[in-house]
């Protein structure tokens, strides 16, 4: 078994690209996640160790795949089938598999790495399937790729990416709606108001996000609808662009790929 998102993950051996003002140290054995970025020597993550935060949940920027936030009761029905994966965080499965296993690197230069991750098909997850997430570098933007492939069977799926942002000095957000959570803490539908944070929250939002900090301006985009933003710690923001919101097995359960299908989602960040 995988260890869990509280237990403490260390980064193990890095890879380093770099070009020019930019420069990522990539962990492939700590879930394929990005341990540290570099702007003009301005850090921008929070680091492993930093502010207590050893737990595989709580550092870098890590994929989530092959699902986004929580599962609720980590239970789902697919295909007429009621499946029930490890409960792993307040008694629901959160941020799928990747973050927590080693992937495999596949290709690399000095500007960029490819990784690829090969599900497994047991009781932490039964499908199977291929993970594969490009990491680029090309002057001052940094370019995410991130896909799931259905394999030998049918498969649910969502994904997306878990940075831990350094606080910033300000954020500029425009969602246009946000999903209400009910007592578990899990967003449900429809998506209504937008209500002041601190948030915890799923959002839909269609226009990039904005973080000011140490006197640079970080642009993330990405086409994904639905993007969660969590700022309620002193230390760290986390914005969370993903392919559906949380618990979207439950939610939207038509989302569905065949053997041979692939879900596939980018995001960039660019500091201006």
């Amino acid at each position: 078994m995988p260890p869990g998102p509280l237990v403490p993950l260390s980064p193990g051996p890095l890879l380093t690209i770099a070009d020019g003002a930019l420069s990522v140290d990539v962990a492939p054995r700590a879930g394929g996640r990005i341990a540290q970025i570099r702007c003009d020597g301005v850090e921008q993550l929070v680091g492993h160790g930093e502010h207590d935060s050893e737990a595989a949940i709580a550092w870098g920027c890590y994929p989530m795949v092959p699902w986004c936030g929580r599962v609720r009761d980590g239970g789902f029905e697919f295909e007429g089938r009621r499946y029930q994966l490890p409960r792993n965080l307040d008694g629901h499965a959160i941020h799928g598999l990747g973050f927590l296993l080693p992937w495999q690197v596949v290709v690399q230069s000095v500007r960029h790495v490819e990784m690829e991750l090969a599900l497994p098909s047991d009781g932490r997850w039964p499908f199977g399937g291929l993970a594969a997430q490009r990491i680029e570098i090309a002057g001052r933007q940094l370019t995410l790729s991130l896909s799931v492939t259905a394999v030998e069977q049918a498969l649910p799926a969502s994904l997306g990416w878990h940075p831990w942002f350094r606080k910033p000095e300000r954020l500029e957000f425009r969602a246009e709606a946000m999903y209400p959570r009910d007592a578990d803490g899990i967003a449900t539908l429809p998506a209504g108001e937008v209500r002041p944070g601190p948030w915890d929250d799923c959002f839909v939002n269609r226009h990039d996000v904005v973080l000011h900090r140490a006197g640079q301006r970080l642009v993330v985009s990405s086409e994904c609808r639905d993007w969660v933003v969590y700022d309620g710690t002193g230390h760290a923001t986390c914005v969370e662009p993903q392919t559906a919101p949380p618990d979207a097995f439950n939610l939207m359960p038509d989302l569905a790929l065949q053997p041979g299908e692939t879900l596939a989602m980018q995001c960039t960040l660019r500091w201006d």
